[in-house]
């Protein structure tokens, strides 16, 4: 039996997954939106890269991303109470984050076959794999994490400079200009929205666990699934969205 408080690796939380399966559903459709007008499928065209009902979007996906990892990292070092810093690094840990880590490698990889001039060399998976790294050592902070995560949010906008421009710099966020590629998503800012979603579920799991923990509808039930292999879908939906247009349109043509 665990300590007081802690859980079971493998205990699952329902709403927690379905709130992920939320944000799977919400990126799956935004990308097929993206493939559609990439094909010219779509008319008039649409400026993904410029048009605030996208751009707002994208930035709303990628938070509720990054919020439910957050969540998670909070449920998953609930399990291990008083853990030292060697210990929050358990098998469990490095498993899913080379998980993790492979497939920014792989979205980079296939990201310079179809966007050779724009690939992507730091996107949401990349950002996601240091971020966990980061998550796990500033745990401990608990209450701190609040303002640290505001910090986060605050220095892209008070510290820029062109040294963070490069492909090899820019992972950190402090550029002077958005780059130019198919996904960016830097350490900052958004390692604060990953740093408020430790906090929001260290403070839920204390106070009110069964808003992370407890049951979905029925009718929710397909959303928690979809959750709970995240990653696995993320991975397989673009080039099922993209091989299925190219062969409806080679059919069509």
């Amino acid at each position: 039996m665990g300590a007081p408080g802690s859980l079971a690796p493998s205990a699952r939380f329902d709403r927690l997954d379905a709130l992920r399966g939320v944000a799977i559903v919400w990126m799956a459709v935004f990308h097929f939106c993206f493939d559609l007008n990439h094909f010219g499928l779509w008319e008039p065209r649409q400026l993904f890269t410029r048009d605030p009902f996208w751009t707002t979007q994208r930035t709303a996906i990628v938070s509720l991303f990054l919020l439910c990892a957050g969540l998670g990292q909070a449920v998953a070092l609930q399990a291990l109470p008083g853990a030292t810093l060697r210990q929050r690094y358990d098998r469990r840990f490095w498993r899913r984050w080379a998980q993790v880590a492979g497939c920014a490698v792989l979205v980079s990889a296939g990201s310079a076959l179809m966007f050779p001039q724009t690939w992507i060399s730091f996107g949401v998976l990349h950002g996601m794999a240091v971020m966990l790294l980061l998550a796990r050592l500033l745990a401990p902070l608990r209450g701190w994490l609040w303002p640290l995560g505001a910090l986060c949010l605050a220095l892209p906008h008070l510290v820029q400079h062109a040294f963070f421009d490069s492909r090899l710099t820019n992972w950190l966020g402090l550029v002077t200009r958005k780059p130019f590629t198919e996904d960016f998503v830097p350490v900052l800012p958004w390692l604060g929205v990953m740093l408020w979603g430790l906090a929001a579920g260290q403070w839920l799991l204390q106070h009110r666990q069964a808003v992370l923990a407890g049951a979905v509808p029925a009718l929710l039930r397909p959303l928690a699934v979809l959750g709970r292999w995240s990653l696995s879908f993320y991975m397989l939906h673009q080039p099922v969205f993209i091989g299925g247009l190219m062969a409806w349109m080679a059919l069509r043509a």
